[in-house]
This record gives structure tokens, C-alpha cells and sequence, in this order.
């Protein structure tokens, strides 16, 4: 595999603060190598099941440049969360998460979904971890757990789907809003338009890589060398420079996660 020309900026680097090395169908050595080759400086692979999560952990225990979270996501929340705090102590892991609600697919009942959800928000108060959300077509009941439970002061929305009314909710509750390839997509004008409100200080960017790669790489697998087309768009949207957008991401990302 080769660095893509279009992910790689001179002395630029960048953050891929959203990334599931566990999935990806090529050499893990292979992917990190290209990343660092295309400028990315760091990466954080997310787990979805306790199992997920102690893979998170193996892998991200050899590099430097990696680190994991530990969570279980909302499709797979009948599996319950059994395990999962006692993973939270690895150094390698910085957040709880991806956790949240989705009922576009409600792979678990809604009411399993929210019950993981809530003790995950629970997990990462008493750890002083931060949270990283996944919420798909369920933002009142989102907002509405969070509320009860009481946001992390350290929060992201990773993928963020919704628009300029959905970023604004999250925001008003100390979230950082962290965008993908979507924003790429001929479609999403909405998300377009929440990029341009989100605040510098809460703006990050991922590829959630293996999947949806950006544009012009749809149809391939994902990777984090590509998190620097994300960016690219990001910077295009808000008028910056690719390289500001760049130095922003990461300096969110290593205090988010405090790294």
C-alpha cells in the first residue's frame, strides 16, 4: 500500500481521534506505517464490545502513536457491559465509548441501548475518562440520558450526522463535535452547515475508518491516511488553511483525551 498524494501535506500532522484498527482487513504494521507516512501523528482505535475493547488494548500497546477506548456500542448492547470496567484502568485506554443510542438499525432493544448507555456515562464520571458517543436518529433521547446522568465534562459526538440544531444541543452541553468522510458527500449540506458553527476549540476530525471513506475514495476501505482528505474539507468549509485546521484538531484531541 502507498500514501495517497492527497492525504500527505508537508511538516503537517494529523489526528485520526476515531479510527477501528480491529476491523480493518489489512496488516495493522501496514496501516500504521501508511498513516505516519501521510502525516498522521496519532490515532485512537475504538472498541464495541468488551472483546473489541481488549483487542483495542493489544494493538494499541504496540505503537507509541496509538491508543484505545473501551466500550460497548449500542447495537451490541445485549451483551450487557460485563468486563468492561475493568479494562479502564489499561494505560492505554483514554475514554468509554463508542456508547449512545441507535435506532436506525436498533440492533438491541431501546431500552437495553439506553440502559448501557447510562452506566458507560457512569463509568467514565467515576474514571475521570472522557466519552466518546455514538448517536444515530435518537437525538432526544440522547440529550435526554445525558441530562439525567450528567454530561462528562470531557465529551465528544464522534460522527456527527446531525445539523447546524443538533450541533448547537451538543454544544450548549460542553461537547465536542468530531466530523468524518460524510462531510465529503454530495448530500450532506446539513453537516456542512454544522461544521461552520462548531467552535475551533471543539472541532475534530476522523475517519471512522474501515468505513465511510471520503470522497474521491468511496468504495474503498477506509484507513487513517485519510483522515487528511477529512481535514482537507473541513478546512475548505470554514475557509482555512488545511494546516490550521490540522494544528487545531490535534491540540483538541490531546487535550480531550489528555495525551
Amino acid at each position: 500500500m502507498t500514501s495517497d498524494p492527497a492525504s500527505t501535506a508537508d511538516a503537517v500532522e494529523w489526528f485520526d481521534n476515531h479510527c477501528h484498527l480491529t476491523t480493518l482487513k489489512i496488516d495493522t504494521d501496514e496501516v500504521v506505517a501508511e498513516a505516519a507516512a501521510s502525516g498522521v501523528t496519532r490515532m485512537l482505535t475504538v472498541g464495541c464490545t468488551v472483546d473489541d475493547s481488549k483487542r483495542a488494548i493489544e494493538i494499541a500497546a504496540r505503537y507509541p502513536n496509538v491508543w484505545a477506548t473501551a466500550g460497548v456500542h449500542p447495537h451490541d448492547a445485549t451483551d450487557g457491559t460485563a468486563g468492561l470496567a475493568d479494562l479502564l484502568g489499561s494505560p492505554e485506554v483514554v475514554a468509554v465509548g463508542e456508547c449512545g443510542l441507535d435506532y436506525h438499525y436498533e440492533y438491541s432493544p431501546r431500552s437495553e441501548q439506553a440502559e448501557v448507555f447510562a452506566s458507560q456515562i457512569q463509568l467514565a464520571h467515576e474514571n475521570d475518562l472522557a466519552l466518546v458517543i455514538h448517536t444515530r436518529e435518537a437525538w432526544a433521547d440522547t440529550f435526554a440520558i445525558l441530562d439525567q446522568q450528567g454530561i462528562p465534562p470531557r465529551t465528544v459526538f464522534h460522527c456527527f450526522t446531525g445539523g447546524p440544531d443538533e450541533a448547537q444541543e451538543c454544544l450548549a452541553r460542553g461537547a465536542l463535535l468530531s466530523f468524518s468522510g460524510i462531510v465529503t458527500f454530495k448530500a450532506a449540506e446539513e453537516l456542512r452547515q454544522a461544521v461552520k458553527i462548531t467552535p475551533p476549540d471543539r472541532l475534530l476530525v476522523e475517519t471512522d475508518s474501515p468505513y465511510l471513506a471520503p470522497v474521491p475514495h468511496r468504495g474503498q476501505p477506509n484507513r487513517p491516511a485519510l483522515v487528511s482528505v477529512v481535514g482537507a474539507a473541513v478546512s475548505q468549509i470554514l475557509g482555512l488553511d488545511p494546516a490550521d485546521v490540522a494544528r487545531l484538531t490535534v491540540a483538541n484531541g490531546r487535550r480531550l483525551y489528555q495525551l
